[in-house]
């Protein structure tokens, strides 16, 4: 069974690397660290992490500008959002809209920080208990999403589908001119699992089965051309 490949991503290098100590015995996990001025960006995208655990960095919070990068750029890559105080309802709800699927305190144990880890390898959200049990958070989220909903105009599913990615559009851009996974990774010169997850998102999020429906529904929105790239 592969590892589940973990990047931890914080300013301080002493906890970056008491993290990776803490979770070292664990043998399913392979772990890596960066700063937030290390490119963290290129790394999932070159070496495609399943997961980062990425410190909020209050009082700035700029913790949560990368995280919704990450979103942006690595939608594939789930962020476990850390917070060196504890969770709040305002810090909370912020981090909900970055998309994180979970928010822990920096003093988490490392067998309860490891076993968050592999819920949500495993597809779970652990943010939704930790919801759950702030409900005026939860009323906020709810709230939000329910003004979506009103202001629409009946056109309201398609605006909360997030928009692709820059690399998205170039990923699709390829697959319209009849490239395999394989000859777009050799080409962008990223991995083949990074392409594969490019293309999940894709379809995810134009809402298409296939390759071909996903080309011909972007298309159709003007968000690539029939013409080849170069």
């Amino acid at each position: 069974m592969d590892k589940i490949k973990v990047l931890v991503i914080d300013k301080q290098t002493y906890y970056r690397a008491g993290v990776c100590q803490a979770l070292s015995g664990q043998d399913d996990l392979e772990l890596s660290d960066c700063g937030p001025d290390d490119n963290p960006i290129g790394l999932i995208e070159t070496s495609a992490h399943d997961i980062v655990l990425l410190d909020v960095d209050p009082p700035s919070f700029s913790g949560l500008s990368l995280g919704r990068e990450i979103a942006r750029y690595c939608p594939a890559t789930k962020v476990i959002m850390l917070t060196p105080a504890r969770p709040n309802d305002e810090e909370l709800f912020e981090v909900v809209k970055v998309g994180a699927v979970a928010y822990l305190s920096k003093n988490t144990t490392p067998e309860d920080l490891a076993e968050t880890i592999k819920k949500v390898f495993g597809n779970e959200y652990p943010i939704s208990e930790s919801l759950l049990a702030r409900p005026k958070a939860a009323e906020t989220v709810l709230k939000q999403f329910q003004s979506i909903l009103v202001n629409g105009n009946g056109k309201a599913m398609e605006s909360v589908i997030s928009p692709l990615t820059f690399r998205e559009i170039q990923v699709l851009n390829y697959i319209a001119d009849g490239n395999s996974n394989k000859q777009i990774a050799k080409t962008l010169q990223i991995s083949d699992q990074t392409i594969k997850n490019h293309v999940s998102s894709i379809l995810r999020k134009l809402n298409a089965n296939d390759r071909a429906q996903a080309t011909a529904i972007a298309i159709r929105k003007g968000l690539i051309h029939e013409e080849a790239p170069k």
